[in-house]
């Protein structure tokens, strides 16, 4: 073979080396960059509320606590019981509302029963209320309960 043929011969082969440090850059600048983005999430805190529709005292109330029991303005009341009680209650308000005051673990499902017993007891309105429970809120409603009982 003769050095003339040699230079004209196609170089077929690719060279991967840059490709691969271009690549190991990249990888090193996402390591990097990545917790960065998780981190920010965390930080994240949700605003309080600040204005809104002041509760009346003359709405019928259902508070629940996290464990699942009902309270209608500072009753204990059972689940099965609500739809009558709201009933009897009906007459002496002055609003026909149902205001829900929910622990938040409390479960769904027992808003849900609340909603279909304030439809069954004919009430025009139910709001929720945005904040759960206190701690504070909650002892004193299971204190009661306790007395009455």
């Amino acid at each position: 073979m003769s050095i003339k043929s040699e230079k004209n011969a196609l170089f077929t082969e690719i060279n991967i080396t840059p490709l691969t440090d271009i690549f190991l850059v990249l990888l090193i600048i996402m390591m990097v960059v990545a917790p960065t983005f998780q981190s920010m999430s965390n930080n994240v805190t949700i605003p309080e509320v600040n204005n809104g529709a002041a509760i009346e005292e003359s709405t019928a109330t259902v508070s629940v606590t996290k464990d699942g029991r009902m309270f209608l303005n500072d009753q204990a009341v059972t689940p099965d019981d609500l739809a009558e009680e709201l009933e009897k209650l009906k007459p002496s308000l002055q609003k026909q509302e149902v205001v829900v005051k929910a622990d938040e673990k409390a479960k769904s499902s027992l808003i849900m029963d609340i909603m279909d017993a304030a439809q069954e007891a004919q009430y025009k309105k139910l709001v929720v209320a945005g904040e759960p429970l206190t701690k504070k809120a909650q002892k004193a409603l299971e204190e009661g309960a306790e007395q009455q009982q």
